[in-house]
């Protein structure tokens, strides 16, 4: 239990919705076996209410929740700052975003359509809407969706649970059938339909919602590609660990000789986030290092 409380700590499962065919009937991946699929990452609220996790909330007395994605090595869990800025703004959701670091990149943005807040994909984006610049110079549609998010526990019981019912995606995909005889096949090119439901779809239901842009390099490393790659990848999340550790320890007035590209850590028990660090002050530290 990560050093916690057990009683603090609670595991619940993802939801699945059935699979379709383009026709809307239900797809049977065996003679005796409905084909089903996750439902997507804002399933995460019916499995909060469908495992009583969300009542629990309710009768410990938690007021407020932070969600993050599993694949951001370098977030901020349960960040101070994000969550004192939604509670002092009287936000009931909240998010935070980076700057898109280019036009092109592929992610999608938080903006406002019909005077309601919602995430755009990048795949709906015209070029235009894309490269569209401010008088700086900065990307107007350029506040970049991390799935980092705040709700009042109000706001998922109250609005969320009853409002996003029947809100669901559709993505087409390959889906093992069964076949006249009950035998499962795997298909070469996409035969059904799956149901997801987004996390952001939440997003137009908020009454007060609060943004919070934060710098890129110190709370936004994904890893979405293999190994070896320099972009969103184990490689470059260890990388983006081991500045922030070098940052830390500088600015705490240490001074860092040895191989500066090599890992270096401090500890999470050890700093949150840079803080806590003044016995390095004066000290040389020889680059790798790792501060428990």
């Amino acid at each position: 239990y990560f050093g916690l409380d057990p009683a603090n700590v609670r595991f619940f499962a993802q939801g699945t919705l059935p699979c379709l065919t383009p026709e809307g009937q239900i797809i049977l991946e065996s003679k005796s076996r409905v084909a089903v699929a996750p439902d997507g990452n804002g399933g995460v609220y019916p499995a909060l209410e469908n495992s009583g996790s969300l009542a629990e909330m309710a009768e410990r007395g938690v007021q407020y929740v932070h969600v993050i994605a599993v694949d951001n090595a370098i977030c901020k869990v349960a960040d101070p700052a994000f969550i004192g800025y939604s509670i002092s703004s009287g936000a009931d959701c909240g998010n935070k975003v980076v700057w898109k670091c280019e036009p092109g990149e592929k992610v999608g943005v938080v903006a406002k359509r019909g005077g309601q807040f919602c995430v755009i994909e990048y795949s709906e984006m015209t070029p235009e809407h894309c490269e569209a610049r401010d008088d700086a110079g900065k990307l107007v549609y350029g506040a970049g969706n991390i799935c980092n998010h705040f709700y009042t526990v109000d706001f998922l019981r109250n609005v969320v649970i009853p409002g996003m019912s029947s809100s669901y995606h559709i993505a087409r995909k390959k889906i093992p059938a069964a076949d006249d005889e009950g035998n499962t096949v795997k298909p070469t090119e996409n035969n059904g339909i799956k149901l997801e439901t987004f996390i952001f779809d939440a997003f137009p239901l908020s009454q007060n919602m609060a943004v919070l842009e934060v710098p890129r390099d110190e709370e936004f490393s994904p890893v979405k590609n293999a190994p070896g790659n320099p972009v969103d990848s184990p490689d470059s999340a260890r990388a983006m660990i081991s500045a922030a550790a070098r940052r830390w320890v500088a600015a705490a007035g240490a001074t860092l000789t040895g191989d500066e590209s090599a890992i270096c850590e401090v500890s999470p028990l050890r700093s949150y986030g840079g803080e806590g660090l003044e016995d390095v002050s004066g000290q040389e530290l020889e680059c790798p290092f790792h501060l428990e």
